[in-house]
């Protein structure tokens, strides 16, 4: 006998079920030739109950609240030709054609140390399951005991004529025994360990996801800063040059100290930016660094070279929103999660029925050591035993309401789970097509000002124009760069977020 739920209900406390007739209050008045027969009807009651009835909701699954989702930008980004709905690559860094950022994630999913520890706790849950499932076979233990001993000579066994003088006794056996889970008790147990062995499987795998993403934002910020850093050098030299040049017409009379001063004073800031992006620069190595579990400046000799910021994919790859919950793998760990609160629903309420199980000993004694291999010293005994909760003091009641309040926590968080995943997608596809459009009027910018600094420079040196218009153009151009820089690497980090929301970085077949 089985109860169904839905476990996004908002009403989950039912009244515990009953298999057949057997209630609760039922024990309280079973006749004393029930107790006899007990031993020869209990193999068939438990043949029969084994084979359905189970107390508890059994889980079902919840319904997909994406399947209506549409992975599209917003309306006034929606002129990008470039989202497609193929599927979503596993390996999506590789849509960057890099090779070194290729590799870097390689050896990070190799050697992370969050990884690992992740996989062991998948063992963890694994041993867990074997402890739940013993609890559906028979315990077998062998016992040996020895003793001398002797009686009081002052007792009362004494005194009807019992002997004092000392004697051994030697006993050796088996001792068995085996519940027999009428109500489903070990099963829903077992059920339960199941869920959370799938529960820490997609939590390894949605720590891959997230170490990925983390990897690929961690390299592409430093390029980014590896960029600011070249440009910052470039913006150095220019300021070195037009320094020269306002020395050299103070020296020839045709420009004041002010011109002289401005000039220095702007080296000297382009200059105090190039302390502040190196250390950023080896922060950002050393962070890839502990992603791969490596100590710091391990890659200091790979990465310290500038490298352009890669290229951004010709086609984004978004897949269909209705497998967007089959894809991330934090949905399908609340989903895991959801299931196990469930089945300890069942764990509690079966605690309010009768357990029965049976109980044996088979083995020899004697009070001499030598005897322990006559026939005539074996003893055996077998038979039911039976426990029936009669007081606890509301415990029973109290574990199921909290079982109960923890299968609802459960159901939440996971519907939190799919509307935050959901709401990620939305904001990570509206990002991406808000920073392509971003960038390309940034380029703009920077080309213009560029042409319009080495105007300003042309007619300084004719003596055409003053050193302040130098001035304002070389701050143009540096701000100019630096914004293009910083979108160039913004946009590259909005494609990381979208594969990141869209559940990219594992494969399902090898995480079942």
């Amino acid at each position: 006998m089985h109860e169904s739920i839905d476990p996004m209900a908002d009403a989950l406390r039912a009244t515990p079920k009953h298999c057949g007739d057997l209630a609760m209050s039922g024990f309280d008045d079973l006749p004393q030739r029930l107790c006899a027969r007990l031993s020869v009807i209990t193999a068939a009651l438990g043949a029969a109950c084994l084979a359905g009835c189970m107390v508890g909701p059994d889980f079902t699954r919840p319904e997909d609240e994406l399947k209506a989702a549409q992975l599209t930008p917003r309306q006034e980004h929606s002129g990008d030709p470039r989202a497609s709905t193929a599927a979503v690559p596993m390996q999506w860094w590789q849509l960057f054609n890099d090779a070194l950022l290729t590799e870097l994630l390689a050896r990070t999913l190799k050697g992370n140390l969050d990884l690992q520890l992740a996989a062991e706790r998948i063992e963890q849950s694994r041993a867990r399951l074997g402890i739940a499932a013993s609890q559906l076979l028979p315990t077998v233990g062998a016992n040996a005991s020895y003793a001398r001993e002797a009686l009081s000579e002052h007792g009362k066994f004494a005194a009807l004529g019992a002997p004092t003088d000392p004697s051994n006794f030697w006993q050796l056996g088996f001792d068995a025994s085996w519940e027999i889970d009428l109500w489903g008790r070990a099963r829903r147990s077992r059920e339960g360990a199941q869920a959370m062995v799938v529960a820490s499987v997609y939590d390894r795998e949605a720590a891959r996801v997230a170490l990925a993403a983390e990897v690929a934002r961690t390299y592409l910020q430093l390029r980014g800063t590896q960029a600011q850093l070249d440009i910052a050098r470039q913006n150095q030299v220019v300021a070195e040059r037009t320094l020269a040049l306002a020395e050299s017409r103070e020296r020839n009379g045709v420009a004041t100290r002010f011109e002289t001063s401005s000039a220095r004073a702007q080296l000297a800031t382009v200059k105090a930016m190039l302390p502040e992006l190196a250390q950023r620069r080896n922060a950002q190595m050393n962070a890839l660094a502990l992603l791969m579990g490596e100590q710091p400046r391990t890659l200091d000799a790979q990465l310290r070279q500038a490298m352009p910021l890669p290229s951004l994919p010709a086609r984004i790859p978004l897949g269909v929103a209705s497998e967007l919950a089959q894809r991330r793998p934090d949905i399908l760990r609340a989903e895991a999660q959801l299931h196990a609160a469930t089945a300890a629903i069942g764990v509690a309420k079966a605690d309010f029925y009768p357990r029965i199980g049976l109980k044996g000993r088979i083995g020899v004694e004697a009070f001499d050591s030598g005897d322990l291999t006559s026939w005539d010293s074996r003893m055996f005994s077998v038979g039911p035993t039976v426990y029936l909760p009669i007081f606890q003091g509301g415990r029973l009641m109290q574990r199921l309401a909290l079982n109960e309040s923890r299968q609802k926590n459960a159901a939440l968080a996971y519907r939190q789970t799919v509307l935050q995943a959901w709401h990620e997608v939305d904001n990570a596809l509206d990002a991406w097509a808000a920073q392509r459009r971003q960038h390309d009027e940034l380029l703009v910018s920077y080309q213009q000002n560029k042409e319009a600094l080495g105007a300003a420079e042309r007619g300084y040196q004719q003596g055409a124009a003053d050193y302040l218009s130098v001035l304002t153009a070389q701050l143009n151009l540096l701000a100019s760069q630096t914004r293009l820089n910083t979108s160039a690497t913004n946009a590259t980090l909005t494609v990381v977020n979208l594969y990141k929301s869209l559940g990219g970085g594992w494969d399902p077949e090898q995480a079942r």
